[in-house]
């Protein structure tokens, strides 16, 4: 029997596209942060020990949840510098057993995909323990990212990046789910990219093309859903996945919903959480524990977690508002709320451009496209936004910022600044 893989989860890198957002691999969709829940999948799987490569801000978060899970033999190392993917494989090295052709299955913690990807996977592998396994996601439409060179027999013979529509090898996207049969193989051949004088940070897809020439690389296909955590607006396509999981109503003993209170489709309900008489919450829908939905209020196709004040009429819409956030008579729609916003009363995410194109937003300077023809705003940590304010589509606000009221957001606003409108009262006699 083939000796099974070490998990090696990259969750080390930047989080800096995610701004205002802080490290993606901590948010949480459900009870559980995003890293903790990857491993359990993986665990489910058969996976016995895992190496996680850290970056220092998140190497102490990383340590404290890992160390709660007694099931597995984790191991975390830190990569000090964002070097790229090779980099983090060689820091993951030494803490791997000093033997020969030990195999490795290396994934990344920001990609949600179902676990039959993984399944299939380990099972390709165990059926011939030799070869090396990249994961091809089969999709038509065009992906900017690494196509896979595939022969009639599945061999993969090199990895297109970025081709263009028109010059796509095949229809399968190289995701990072790879199987590698022999560690020390794969590591040398990632050192030697880095003793070349070659600017770029792609070592790791380099080497891969170069050991390619000499074993055998195959793909393994998969039709299912993939989400990948790369910019903010993103968070809502992973809570999208986590919320199709929920099944039927699953209300906690401890939980309050008044007998006027009306829950249609897929919802949860936490523990002391509390359902107001007229408030309606259509699913897929989760609300945490000791949240509050008052009365009258909505909430659809949304994720609102712990310690949530959802009050009086507020619509909460396809969207994620992560743990005590307050909200009364307001409207958030398609936005991502940090830990502890305010919105006050009368505010709203506006979704929607007039000429109903998709909504750009600017990250590191760039205005990208978000893929998204409904979009609302991102909003960092510990923000507050005062009564009536309106924040425009892919609008981004970050942490600790204060909002004066009546004030239009038309552009993203820098950590720690307060923005208000002047108002000029003036007073005469009738």
């Amino acid at each position: 029997m083939a000796q099974l893989p070490i998990l090696i989860v990259l969750a080390g890198g930047a989080s800096s596209r995610m701004w205002p957002l802080r490290e993606k691999s901590l948010l949480r969709f459900g009870t559980e942060p995003l890293l903790v829940s990857q491993l359990r999948r993986y665990e489910s799987l058969g996976l016995q020990e895992a190496v996680i490569v850290a970056n220092p801000g998140n190497l102490e978060d990383i340590k404290s949840l890992t160390a709660a899970i007694r099931s597995m033999n984790i191991r975390v190392v830190v990569q000090a510098d964002a070097k790229g993917m090779g980099d983090a494989l060689l820091q993951a090295a030494p803490a791997l057993p000093n033997q020969p052709e030990t195999p490795i299955y290396v994934v990344q913690v920001h990609d949600v995909v179902d676990d039959q990807l993984h399944a299939d996977m380990l099972k390709a592998y165990a059926a011939d323990p030799t070869g090396t396994y990249i994961a091809g996601y089969e999709r038509e439409d065009y992906f900017p990212g690494g196509y896979l060179i595939v022969s009639p027999t599945g061999r993969i013979t090199g990895i297109v990046e970025k081709p263009g529509a028109e010059n796509r090898p095949s229809n399968l996207v190289n995701i990072v789910a790879h199987i590698h049969p022999d560690s020390a193989r794969l590591f040398n051949a990632i050192q030697e990219e880095y003793a070349k004088p070659i600017a770029s940070d792609d070592h790791y897809e380099r080497a891969m093309d170069r050991l390619m020439t000499q074993h055998v690389f195959k793909v393994v296909p998969y039709r299912g859903p993939w989400n990948a955590l790369k910019f903010p607006w993103h968070t809502l396509d992973v809570m999208n996945y986590y919320l199709s999981k929920i099944s039927g109503k699953i209300v906690a003993e401890s939980a309050f919903v008044a007998p006027s209170a009306t829950l249609i489709g897929d919802v949860f309900i936490g523990e002391r959480a509390k359902v107001f008489p007229g408030a309606a919450i259509v699913g897929p829908a989760y609300i945490g524990a000791d949240t509050i939905v008052g009365n009258n209020a909505l909430v659809r196709q949304s994720m609102v977690l712990n310690h949530c004040n959802v009050g009086y009429t507020t619509e909460v819409a396809r969207s994620y508002v992560a743990d005590h956030c307050d909200m009364h008579a307001c409207r958030v729609l398609d936005s991502v709320f940090a830990p502890g916003v305010n919105f006050s009363a009368g505010c709203t995410t506006a979704n929607l451009r007039i000429d109903r194109k998709n909504v750009k937003s600017t990250v590191k300077g760039t205005r990208l496209d978000s893929g998204r023809d409904k979009f609302g705003a991102i909003v960092g940590q510990g923000a507050f936004l005062g009564v009536d304010v309106m924040t425009m589509p892919g609008v981004k606000i970050g942490e600790a910022v204060e909002v004066g009221p009546g004030t239009h957001v038309h552009e993203d606003v820098l950590d720690r600044r307060r923005v208000y409108v002047k108002q000029e009262i003036i007073i005469v006699e009738r």
